[in-house]
C-alpha cells in the first residue's frame, strides 16, 4: 500500500462503523497520518422536499444532530478525541457513499468504511454504503467487518428477529 496521509473514516453511530473508527485510528497512529471521521447526513424528507420547503432552523438542527451523532461515535470509540492523532472530523451534508468517496479523493488517502451486517441476504438489502464506496472510490478502501461481539450479542437483524418468537400469550381476557 502506498504511503498513508489521510485515513477517511466514515462513521454512522453504529457498533460496526464505531469499529471501523477504531481501525481507521490504529492506520492514522502506525502511519502518522490525519485521521478524518466523517459522518454524512440527509434532511429525514430528503433533499428534494427539503429544497421545496426550505427552513433554516430546521436546517441547523440536523446539522447540530450530526455534530452530536459523530462526537457520540468518538466519545464511544475513545472517550474523546485520540490521544496522538491528529483528527479533524467533518460532518458533510449529503449521501454518505457520495461524501466519502468525494472527500477521500487525494493522493495519499485511505477510505475506511464497516461493512455492515455478514450474511448474503443483509448485505445485498442494507449495505448500499459499503458496496457504493467499494465500487467508486478513488482511493483504497479498507472495509471492515462488524465486530464478532456485535454479532453474538444479536445486534444485528439475524440475531435479534429471533429471539422471543416461541413465547406468545394464550390467554384471552374476556
Amino acid at each position: 500500500m502506498p504511503d498513508i496521509c489521510r485515513v477517511v473514516a466514515g462513521v454512522g453511530g453504529s457498533p460496526a462503523s464505531v469499529h471501523a473508527l477504531r481501525q481507521a485510528a490504529d492506520l492514522a497512529g502506525h502511519n502518522d497520518a490525519l485521521l478524518m471521521p466523517v459522518h454524512a447526513w440527509v434532511p429525514p424528507e430528503g433533499d428534494i422536499h427539503e429544497r421545496k420547503h426550505p427552513c433554516p432552523q430546521l436546517r441547523q438542527l440536523w446539522q447540530d444532530d450530526a455534530w452530536q451523532r459523530l462526537w457520540r461515535a468518538i466519545d464511544t470509540a475513545f472517550g474523546g478525541l485520540p490521544a496522538g492523532i491528529t483528527t479533524q472530523p467533518v460532518v458533510r451534508r449529503g449521501q454518505p457513499g457520495q461524501v466519502l468517496t468525494g472527500l477521500a479523493r487525494q493522493p495519499g488517502d485511505l477510505l475506511v468504511i464497516g461493512t455492515g451486517r455478514r450474511g448474503l441476504l443483509l448485505r445485498l438489502a442494507c449495505c448500499r454504503v459499503s458496496r457504493y464506496c467499494q465500487a467508486n472510490a478513488h482511493c483504497p478502501v479498507l472495509a471492515v467487518p462488524p465486530p464478532s461481539l456485535a454479532q453474538e450479542a444479536g445486534y444485528f437483524l439475524g440475531g435479534r428477529a429471533f429471539w422471543h418468537r416461541g413465547i406468545r400469550a394464550t390467554a384471552r381476557l374476556a
